[in-house]
């Protein structure tokens, strides 16, 4: 990145004649508007894409969506749906209103991920009832259209996180280190560290029976990556399902550490894994621990190798506070929003978010439609 950017665009313009537009500051790319809080801080909303969908909405419906506080019902299950299916010009509506979700959620709104994901299942052949769940979707952004993804440059403060140093050398892992690209550039610039949550849903799918992989990528305080799929193969207990979500984080930690590192990004510490399932964080941290399931071995040895490095670490998370289940299940607000507040509507330092809704409940406030 240039010290002085706009000396580029000047020679541009000045010496070779170009015709330039847009050359400020960045305020709107690709559905997303970039600004600036009241505290400076870097913003990415894509509050105008939200509102051109509820334009489409209105436009194909003949009126606004019903609002709501949660994208599906708790446990809601739409591949058990058993309505009739739509004729084929609801088809293609349902279609296209599936890929303006599937844009906002690479804008910023992990919040429907999972939602959005179970529906893109039934593009080819979708019921009444799955548009039902889709329009309930659109009047859950029309409501919550505030989110906002905050770059937070702070390094996140690990002092409290206790993890046991293990011994390696008397497991098959001894000596593991994490290999790294000899053309790596010099590092330059403020240093970043990598915290990764992760998560998995068994038996998401009641037809399947697979279970669903969500994991959710910060850099330093800002959430950069995020992901959501159903797992490749079923899963008989929830130590399987939590497992191969540990060896699919562990491998797009892997990568996005390798993409800041080739950017020349100093990247600082090891990289913090957080998973709520306390058996499979033991067995992946303690070098004695011993896996009885042999279709699991790849997965387990993948993961305790990356421990046996030192250059991640693996970490209970209680289900409670694991932000990774926003990927992962179709939630209740009550449930979910003390976790999605601090990541996608809380403006200003999170620190204070408990202090402020301690004063509000005393002075008996009221939450306006984004539930600030």
């Amino acid at each position: 990145m240039h010290p002085r950017p706009e000396a580029i665009t000047n020679e541009l313009v000045d010496k070779y004649k170009f015709k330039l537009k847009g050359t400020g500051e960045l305020e709107f790319l690709l559905g997303c508007d970039y600004y600036r809080d009241k505290d400076g801080v870097l913003c990415a909303a894509p509050k105008k894409y939200v509102t051109k969908m509820i334009e489409t909405y209105v436009r194909i419906f003949g009126k606004k969506p019903k609002e709501y506080r949660s994208p599906f019902e708790p446990d809601d299950h739409p591949e058990l749906d058993l309505s009739p299916e739509l004729p084929p010009e609801k088809i293609k509506v349902y279609q296209s209103l599936i890929g303006q979700c599937q844009w906002v959620i690479q804008l910023g709104r992990f919040d429907i991920a999972v939602h959005v994901m179970t529906l893109s299942s039934f593009r080819a052949i979708p019921r009444e009832g799955h548009l039902d769940r889709l329009m309930k979707i659109y009047g859950y952004l029309s409501r919550m259209d505030g989110a906002t993804i905050r770059i937070r440059t702070g390094i996140p403060d690990l002092s409290g996180l206790r993890v046991t140093d293990h011994d390696w050398d008397n497991s098959p892992y001894r000596g593991a280190t994490e290999e790294l690209p000899k053309d790596l550039p010099p590092v330059r610039g403020k240093p970043i560290r990598l915290i990764t949550y992760a998560d998995a849903n068994l038996m998401h799918d009641h037809l399947t029976g697979k279970a669903v992989t969500a994991c959710l990528h910060f850099v330093n305080q800002t959430p950069i990556d995020w992901f959501c799929k159903k797992q490749n193969t079923v899963e008989s207990a929830t130590y399987g399902a939590e497992g191969t979500a540990a060896r699919t984080a562990i491998e797009q930690m892997r990568a996005n550490k390798l993409t800041f590192m080739y950017l020349g990004v100093p990247v600082i510490g090891p990289s913090v894994l957080f998973g709520d399932n306390q058996s499979v964080v033991d067995s992946s941290t303690i070098p004695h621990s011993k896996l009885s399931k042999r279709h699991l071995m790849l997965s387990y040895h993948y993961v305790r190798e990356a421990m046996a490095s030192k250059a991640y670490v693996y970490a209970f998370i209680n289900g409670k506070y694991n932000p990774a289940d926003i990927l992962s299940k179709h939630w209740a607000y009550c449930d979910t929003w003390p976790t999605v507040k601090p990541i996608l509507f809380h403006e200003g330092d999170t620190i204070n978010i408990e202090l402020a809704e301690d004063r509000d409940k005393k002075m008996g406030r009221k939450k306006d439609s984004n539930g600030r």
